[in-house]
């Protein structure tokens, strides 16, 4: 079982904050820390933010949100093993060739230590302002992925598909080893077939208001319908029993997401405040340390 802190670039948005809970989130074992997403906040939007009880964005407009790979990209600098994922960048707001480079760069420069977690995004008015459909945002999903794979595969790389088209090009360094892992994020069921069909994991992101434990069975049914082995898409999730003050035995809920096939934990990094540090070592030595050991 691995273990990652989420929200870390709106958490901590600081640059000697950012070095400070990299650092001690290796020092503590955890695997991962997760970078979250938002181009533009919307003054006013009716859409409904689908991870939280108030149907809003936690925050507001003046809420400090740096660019996820940006934020990765100086963490990545001040650590050595500690792996760094979007959870997630907002793919079809992206243009796919410029993303694919920016994240194989970073995958490179880090010694491979990039994940691109994904999602077809949520709030309309950001679209509107940058000028992207909202509409079929997910057939465009699918295609940016398929071509980002295609520009990493090798050189003299070619797509041809109804959002994206290129021939003959190149587009170095590639991701140290050959590709980078793409999860895919969301609480529907199209978000869990799609990992299913192409993912090399799937997140129902923390907060997200519907049970989204069923939605592992669909990437898992989903991915043997594609022909592909279940067992090859990495299941992440969060886990409120693991939460420092839960009144529940940590390792025991750990337990229980390891026999649902989860491979991953994700939790909140302010689960861990105001004591930051000595929150993260107990937790490293209560929870990670005994399960890296079994």
């Amino acid at each position: 079982m691995k273990f990652a802190l989420h929200f870390g670039n709106n958490t901590f948005p600081a640059p000697e904050d950012a070095k400070r809970v990299a650092q001690l989130a290796e020092a503590a074992g955890f695997d991962s820390i997760f970078t979250v997403e938002h181009v533009v906040w919307p003054t006013n939007y009716s859409s409904v933010y689908p991870y939280g009880p108030t149907g809003r964005l936690p925050g507001n407009p003046s809420t400090r949100m740096p660019d996820p790979l940006i934020w990765m990209a100086y963490v990545a600098a001040v650590t050595t093993r500690l792996r760094l994922m979007t959870a997630v960048v907002i793919l079809p707001q992206r243009n796919p060739l410029v993303l694919a480079k920016e994240v194989a760069t970073l995958d490179y420069m880090s010694g491979g230590r990039i994940e691109l977690g994904i999602g077809v995004g949520w709030l309309k008015e950001e679209f509107a302002a940058l000028g992207v459909p909202f509409e079929r945002r997910g057939k465009r999903t699918d295609e940016y992925v398929a071509a980002m794979r295609a520009l990493w595969a090798g050189d003299d790389a070619s797509f041809a598909g109804e959002f994206v088209n290129f021939s003959g090009v190149s587009c170095n360094p590639k991701p140290l080893r050959g590709s980078v892992p793409i999860v895919v994020g969301g609480h529907s069921e199209a978000a869990a077939k799609r990992a299913g069909r192409l993912g090399d994991g799937f997140f129902p992101s923390i907060g997200a208001q519907v049970d989204v434990m069923p939605l592992l069975d669909v990437v898992r049914r989903t991915a043997e319908a594609a022909g592909r082995d279940p067992k090859a898409v990495e299941l992440i999730t969060g886990c409120p029993g693991a939460l420092p003050d839960s009144g529940i035995d940590p390792r025991a809920a750990v337990e229980e997401r390891i026999k649902r096939g989860v491979g991953r934990v994700a939790l909140p990094l302010r689960a861990f405040m105001p004591n930051l540090e000595e929150g993260l070592q107990r937790f490293g030595e209560t929870v990670i340390r005994p399960f890296a050991n079994a």
